[in-house]
């Protein structure tokens, strides 16, 4: 099975270098450094990296490796919670010898010599704790990768809200509280707002807009993030305060990105969105998704789908 071939060629490479995805979010950091723990606690005498951007809100998980690119030659470099190849935070990647890709995206384009992707898990933090569980005969943990993969889990999961959450989640996520986990000390640091934060929130609720049939959606504009002076990563976590509007099953947040290009991080609690991210360069699961707009005018044209999708969605539940 795929899982022993991973676990194989893990234990053939002396250096395994392990690439998150741009901007990378909870999972993304847990999975990865939840990775790296569980492999440096298991083979000490095996170099392990994590290479990538960081991400401030989960950085008590980690921080990532900056490396030469000397060190991709004769190495592993395995690729989490990453879809696609132009995804990759590290494109150095290419470089290694042996490339494993480990996911549980809706599969975009297939890169990668092995391809590990799980579109049943709603984590990929889940995929590397079940992939420890599974040969923890001869793999070792320890709290750091602990706490990585329950925050990777519990971000990913909306804290067990979304209904990808199935009943082997719980039972993975069991593992870590029986090893001694203090999982409330994870959740009130994912709690923690800043309170020029808490301020955006406040601007969110009162000035969010919503089309005729019911998309709710905040322009995060570069003014905007100027004026209450936090980070755009900071800013587009707010996307799920839009998430409790009772007639409107799908929301969106649009922000401007390096380069001026204008993106979008759909959310649904009904129809399907991620055909309509496919159609603006976007993609990831079935209720979240991102997409590329490029411009802000670009935004009309995806309320205006985003507003027909749920007008049929609507009309089927009649």
């Amino acid at each position: 099975m795929i899982q022993e071939q991973i676990l194989e060629k893990i234990k053939e490479f002396n250096r395994i270098i392990i690439h998150m995805h741009i901007r990378p979010d909870g999972d993304c950091y847990g999975a990865g450094f939840g990775l790296k723990n569980i492999l440096k606690e298991s083979f000490p005498e095996k170099e392990v990296y994590v290479v990538g951007e960081k991400a401030e809100y989960v950085d008590f998980v980690g921080t990532p490796d900056i490396i030469d690119d000397e060190l991709f030659k004769d190495a592993l470099s395995i690729v989490v919670d990453t879809a696609s190849e132009e995804r990759v935070s590290d494109q150095r990647f290419k470089l290694a010898k042996f490339v494993i890709k480990i996911d549980h995206h809706i599969p975009v384009v297939d890169y990668g010599d092995l391809i590990y992707v799980d579109i049943t898990r709603p984590a990929t933090a889940q995929i590397i704790l079940e992939f420890f569980l599974r040969f923890q005969e001869e793999l070792k943990i320890n709290m750091a990768a602990a706490t990585a993969l329950y925050t990777g889990i519990v971000t990913d999961t909306g804290r067990f809200r979304f209904r990808s959450v199935t009943g082997d989640t719980f039972i993975a996520v069991a593992h870590l509280l029986n090893y001694g986990l203090d999982f409330v000390d994870i959740l009130s640091r994912l709690s923690v707002k800043s309170e020029n934060l808490m301020k955006l929130q406040g601007y969110v609720l009162l000035n969010f807009q919503k089309t005729e049939n019911g998309v709710a959606y905040i322009k995060m504009t570069p003014d905007v993030i100027e004026k209450f002076d936090v980070s755009l990563e900071e800013a587009t976590s707010l996307v799920n305060e839009l998430s409790t509007l009772e007639d409107c099953p799908v929301w969106i947040l649009f922000a401007e990105y390096e380069n001026n290009i204008v993106r979008a991080r759909l959310r649904s609690k009904g129809p399907a969105i991620n055909e309509l991210a496919n159609k603006y360069e976007g993609g990831g699961h079935a209720l979240a998704c991102g997409a590329n707009l490029g411009t802000w005018d670009k935004t009309e044209d995806l309320l205006k789908d985003a507003d027909e999708l749920v007008k049929e969605y609507k009309l089927s539940l009649i």
